[in-house]
């Protein structure tokens, strides 16, 4: 019986880390922005000049980061989370907590002015898309099975970010 319930127990967490990596798996295809919308946002080829490798797969082409394999999921310092384009204020750690889903996630951005709600509806559901409010690159995705007071989990990928740490 006991056999029984622990492989019960790991079909269930396995299952758990699915649905999870699944709930912060990003779109693959590519949405237009324009400077009417996005004011400091580049073309392709200029953000390629500006952004490392994988800031580029992940803000311009829309990629999503191994869980539990990215600079910020564990990152427990005192300080702030800037924009890996631009370097803009974005998120704080006094909003971060564990959401147990492998990326770096948040309560709240760090005003309302750094980022914007988008319809993402790839992957056969519909879920709403992070990007910056600025250049309109995607950050991750934001849900509504946070904790209080807000109730968000702004689930965003490590290499759309920079860490600055509290002096």
């Amino acid at each position: 019986m006991k056999a029984i319930a622990n492989q019960f127990i790991n079909v269930l967490m396995v299952s758990v880390l699915t649905i999870s990596s699944l709930s912060c798996q990003e779109k693959k295809t590519n949405s237009k922005t324009t400077a009417q919308k996005y004011p400091e946002a580049l073309s392709k080829n200029e953000w390629k000049t500006k952004l490392s490798q994988n800031a580029y797969y992940i803000m311009v082409e829309q990629g999503t980061e191994p869980a539990f394999d990215n600079a910020y999921y564990n990152n427990h310092k005192k300080g702030i989370y800037v924009s890996a384009a631009t370097g803009k204020p974005l998120f704080s750690s006094e909003d971060k907590f564990d959401s147990g889903t492998g990326w770096p996630s948040f309560t709240k951005p760090i005003n309302k002015d750094a980022v914007i709600w988008v319809k993402d509806n790839s992957y056969g559901m519909t879920r709403d898309e992070v990007v910056e409010k600025a250049t309109g690159l995607h950050l991750g995705h934001v849900f509504n099975d946070g904790p209080e007071p807000t109730g968000l989990r702004y689930c965003i990928n490590s290499a759309a970010l920079k860490f600055i740490e509290e002096k």
